[in-house]
């Protein structure tokens, strides 16, 4: 059951709109701080800054 504890499921949120559009999963070990990607958002129609959210 350890093994589930490392990586967790993680929502990602536009910079930009605030639409939340995205959820991937992080491990802890590796990534201890917010992930940050360029990703597409529907919203804005154009590729931009998504931020992991609580």
């Amino acid at each position: 059951m350890a093994k589930k504890d490392i990586r967790i499921v993680v929502t990602l949120e536009c910079t930009e709109c605030g639409e939340r559009n995205y959820t991937t999963e992080k491990n802890r070990r590796n990534d201890p701080q917010r992930l940050e990607l360029r990703k597409y958002c529907r919203r804005c129609r154009q590729h931009t800054l998504h931020r992991e959210t609580k």
